[in-house]
């Protein structure tokens, strides 16, 4: 090999071999960035929004806290941690929606037993729906206003048949919101801090303005019942309409698929109901309605001998008149009655 492009190779691999040593000095030596400390706010600490609230939000503990705020900036509907309790804020509606790092103002939030409590803690497009109920139908007052139920319709169908009518059950709403037990929009506490359960014979649920319409059938046609739902069934019934393709998430938009499924848990349903008839009970009852009368089938019916047969009852046209001697079959076809002597002269 030539000597001298030996020599510029070795050069050059010691330029890089020190290049890359004077490069690891400086990041091995260099000292880390101290983070310029934020500036002191000289203020009262007011109530902010942890997160964004929008319109018919129920406050709790996680969606508000105390922060620092420049005095000059200070409004005087806010809610100042010198003369406000965070506790007693919690249950209350958000009227006008309020964004993440947002003082809260008075105005802004709706307490209990307040006027227009109820219509703010309805979710857009939503209806406020009461349905009556006794003791034994509202689970012993083991619902309170934020739970969630399903609404169960007991009623008897009568047929045309012998026998008893049906009896059935039937789950016809699914995962709809309490708003309120009688007239009360929150939880009574007790002395030592519990919240008290008492009964009730009315309870105010949120509702769609067409399942509005459907309780409002219901109510007359049975008696309603309240089935109290577990905080896990709404993701459980949402995984099941994902994988069977009745809910299609949106791809590529986390906050899209986020508020979807948000709205999916959060909406009540009717439609495919499922049910229990009186069978399923007890042997003893029916399963399906008991059928009507047909009058186009053969019926027959004898009469006792030397007493003459009844005449066809509806006076069908056609029929014959009726056979004073020795028994008789009536044979109806439709409208049309006959008599045949079946004995006797």
């Amino acid at each position: 090999m030539d000597s001298r492009k030996l020599i510029l190779l070795v050069g050059a691999l010691f330029v890089a071999g020190l290049t890359a040593f004077l490069a690891r000095s400086m990041m091995q030596g260099s000292a880390a960035p101290i983070a310029a400390a934020a500036p002191a706010v000289d203020g009262p600490e007011v109530l902010v929004a942890t997160r964004a609230l929008p319109v018919g939000t129920i406050l709790d503990a996680t969606a508000l806290k105390y922060q620092p705020w420049p005095k000059e900036l200070v409004d005087g509907a806010y809610y100042l941690r010198s003369q406000s309790d965070l506790k007693a804020l919690q249950g209350t509606v958000v009227r006008n929606a309020v964004t993440a790092g947002q003082p809260i103002t008075q105005g802004a939030l709706v307490k209990p037993g307040d006027r227009g409590f109820l219509a703010a803690a309805l979710g857009p497009g939503m209806r406020a729906v009461t349905v009556p109920v006794s003791a034994q139908a509202a689970v012993a007052g083991f619902v309170f206003p934020g739970d969630r139920i399903d609404l169960v319709l007991t009623q008897t169908v009568a047929g045309g048949g012998d026998g008893p009518p049906l009896k059935v059950s039937e789950t016809i709403i699914r995962n709809m919101r309490v708003l309120a037990t009688d007239q009360r929009t929150d939880n009574v506490v007790g002395e030592d801090g519990k919240t008290k359960v008492s009964t009730f014979s009315n309870v105010t649920v949120e509702s769609t303005p067409k399942i509005a319409e459907q309780i409002a059938v219901a109510q007359t046609l049975g008696s309603l019942s309240l089935s109290l739902r577990s905080l896990a069934d709404n993701s459980t019934e949402l995984e099941e309409a994902i994988a069977s393709g009745a809910v299609t998430v949106p791809n590529g938009d986390p906050k899209a698929e986020k508020a979807m499924l948000m709205q999916l848990a959060t909406q009540p349903t009717s439609g495919n109901a499922s049910f229990a008839t009186g069978a399923d009970v007890s042997r003893f009852q029916r399963r399906s309605v008991p059928g009507k009368a047909d009058q186009g089938t053969m019926s027959s019916q004898l009469s006792g001998p030397g007493i003459a047969a009844p005449a066809p009852a509806g006076n069908f046209p056609g029929s014959a008149p009726a056979v004073a001697m020795g028994p008789v079959v009536r044979i109806a076809r439709g409208s049309n009655v006959t008599a045949v002597p079946v004995g006797g002269k």
